[in-house]
């Protein structure tokens, strides 16, 4: 289905201003979001809309990590209103390491508002082939933005949905959104997944294969996938982000059990993390340069694809150190 000839688009982030605070490339680096109209302090999680318009089939897509970067910046679940953040590992802010022959994030990646994937709940009956079902990872759903212009940390774009990978991550169903943004002069031509093989071949098979092995240069196993690591199209990826956005509902309204997420946000009256605007003080704008990187984010990682698979197949995780091997 193509984006509806009635809505019209203006510059992607029009609406939305990003405030941040403190240095990038530490742990108390935020980004806030507001709106432009009238400087309203927002939730990115809560307060942007999953649908550009009521009746469309385009979304809102909030970009944590630009294309060929590799800081791991996420929405924050827990922090009130839910500022951009870097992620960490082992104590320190994490940077997602450069797998051969991929340079950071091969996409514009990162999640779709007012989505949850609840982890009291399965995703797919499907999804694990040993007939447990996989819970959701407690985040919102995840996209990958294929088009051709890189995007900057914060920007919100408009994209259209084509299709779904169903990734297991630590026994979670992590779903990844395959999408593009609207403006993007392939948009036109891409409807659902088949049509990304045909204009873009061997996008997604990169795609599945920078998931499969992303986190192994820092210690874990490789990934697993639900269906054999097959996408699944765009009807089954509207099915996955509206069974999210209903889980989303019942987060906002009080309804499910939410551990450590703020639900804080200045747009739904009658909810119980509504906040009045004029009480919320968001910290100054700051424009600090990046702190300085300790790891090399030029190394390159290199893995035996047959060795992975083999491991996968053994589930022989003693085994992980034959799979990796660093240049110099």
């Amino acid at each position: 289905m193509s984006a509806s000839g009635s809505e019209s688009f203006a510059h992607p982030d029009v609406g939305y201003a990003l405030r941040s605070a403190g240095r990038p490339y530490t742990k108390d680096h935020r980004i806030y979001f507001e709106r432009k109209k009238d400087g309203m302090p927002i939730s990115p999680f809560h307060d942007i809309p999953l649908r550009y318009s009521s009746s469309g089939s385009v979304l809102n897509m909030v970009v944590e990590v630009p294309r060929w970067t590799n800081a791991k910046r996420e929405i924050s679940r827990s922090q009130s209103l839910n500022p951009i953040v870097q992620d960490t590992l082992h104590g320190e802010v994490r940077f997602t390491k450069n797998c051969f022959p991929y340079r950071g994030y091969i996409w514009n990646y990162g999640a779709l508002p007012q989505t949850w994937e609840d982890p009291s709940e399965g995703t797919h009956s499907e999804a694990d082939a040993s007939g447990e079902e996989p819970r959701g990872d407690n985040d919102p759903l995840d996209a990958c933005e294929i088009g051709r212009t890189v995007a900057y940390v914060g920007q919100v774009k408009q994209v259209k949905v084509l299709g779904v990978l169903g990734l297991i991550d630590s026994g979670e169903t992590d779903w990844k959104v395959i999408v593009i943004d609207v403006k993007d002069p392939l948009a036109k031509k891409l409807d659902d997944i088949e049509d990304v093989e045909k204009h873009l071949p061997g996008l997604l098979d990169a795609t599945r294969d920078w998931f499969r092995i992303y986190k192994m240069p820092d210690g874990f196993p490789p990934n697993d996938y639900a269906f054999d690591g097959a996408f699944r199209g765009r009807e089954y990826a509207e099915h996955i982000i509206q069974r999210c956005s209903h889980a989303w509902t019942g987060l906002i309204e009080g309804k499910a059990e939410r551990g450590d997420i703020s639900i804080d946000n200045t747009t739904h009256p009658k909810t119980p993390g509504k906040l009045d605007p004029k009480d919320v003080h968001l910290p100054p704008n700051e424009d600090l340069p990046p702190a300085r990187v300790e790891q090399d984010l030029d190394e390159w990682h290199f893995f035996d694809r047959e060795a992975v698979k083999a491991f996968k197949d053994s589930v022989e995780q003693s085994s992980l150190h034959i799979f990796l091997h660093c240049d110099g």
